[in-house]
């Protein structure tokens, strides 16, 4: 039941995409954006850091400086696709990330052979196709290249993240690191266009979308630490949905049969990638175990490995 805290976390994300646009309809910039983003979780994890007297200090500047990169240039290009497109479409583009790691890993990590991910790597690539088609009017062209840009850069610094947490790095470390680096960016964007918002719901908006990005983020590290690896995984693309229904709601956006398509296609595609990531890591844990410990008894019990 653990795994249900990721539709929370969803839901928050597609929150804070719908606030992104409006914020931006109020006159906000993009880099009062990104700051926004930032400051309630470094306020939040620093000041509880500095209670339970942990360390801030990383165990790999090298792995963090990575993360950070990949992680801040997919948030500033994801923003400014989400500013200038349908919210869904947005979302959708953002959400290719485990399709570009499917790709590198068909071609350059040695599964060539793999059809599960040949599979998922064609229909992630006719799903954007018909997400883009109907969606993308010709002036979007290059906010949608930016969404498909954040879904590349977002798969590095997940595969970042998975060497963090192999070197034992806390999740709470990499996201309030990540964070500093967020307000650091946003605050230099501020400092070169100067601060600019001064409506009231514009300022709302912005403390909005900071908000429901930590609690997506709490409820999203909560979800993979206690519940079903697998089922949470599946569960964050639940976000696309969110996405669409607020889009419709708020908006009146409502995705062409074609756009509906691409979606469910990046959804299957982003599932079956996740499921034979999943299924191999399982493999190799099991093959780990039996080199260590000879073979398993009938009595041995399993246990599902969780993220660190």
């Amino acid at each position: 039941m653990q795994s249900l805290w990721m539709l929370l976390a969803c839901a928050m994300f597609a929150m804070m995409g719908a606030l992104v646009k409006v914020a931006t309809d109020l006159g906000a910039t993009l880099p009062e954006i990104v700051l926004f983003r930032g400051v309630p979780s470094v306020l939040l994890l620093f000041f509880w850091a500095r209670a339970t007297r942990r360390s801030i200090r990383p165990s790999s500047w090298r792995l963090h400086v990575w993360r950070n990169l990949s992680g801040i240039g997919s948030m500033w290009l994801g923003f400014f696709a989400l500013s200038l497109l349908p919210l869904p479409t947005a979302i959708s583009l953002n959400y290719t990330a485990p399709l570009f790691i499917a790709g590198w890993l068909l071609f350059f990590g040695g599964a060539q052979k793999d059809p599960i991910r040949v599979l998922a790597v064609l229909a992630g690539f006719l799903g954007v196709l018909g997400v883009l088609r109907p969606s993308v009017q010709q002036d979007q062209w290059l906010a949608a290249l930016a969404g498909l840009g954040a879904g590349g850069l977002a798969a590095i610094a997940m595969m970042q993240i998975r060497q963090l947490g192999r070197i034992g790095e806390p999740e709470w470390r990499t996201v309030l690191l990540f964070s500093i680096g967020v307000c650091i960016s946003g605050g230099l964007g501020v400092g070169i266009q100067g601060w600019q918002t001064s409506d009231v719901l514009a300022l709302s908006s912005l403390i909005g979308l900071g908000v429901a990005g930590l609690i997506g983020q709490l409820t999203m590290t909560r979800a993979f630490g206690l519940g079903s690896t697998l089922l949470t995984a599946a569960l964050q693309y639940t976000t696309i949905i969110f996405a669409a229904l607020i889009g419709i709601l708020a908006w009146g956006d409502r995705p062409a049969p074609l756009a509906w398509a691409g979606m469910v296609l990046i959804i299957a595609s982003g599932l079956l990638s996740v499921w034979r990531t999943h299924a191999e890591s399982r493999v190799m844990r099991g093959l780990g175990s039996h080199v260590a410990s000879g073979p398993a008894t009938p009595n041995s019990p399993s246990t599902e490995a969780h993220p660190s």
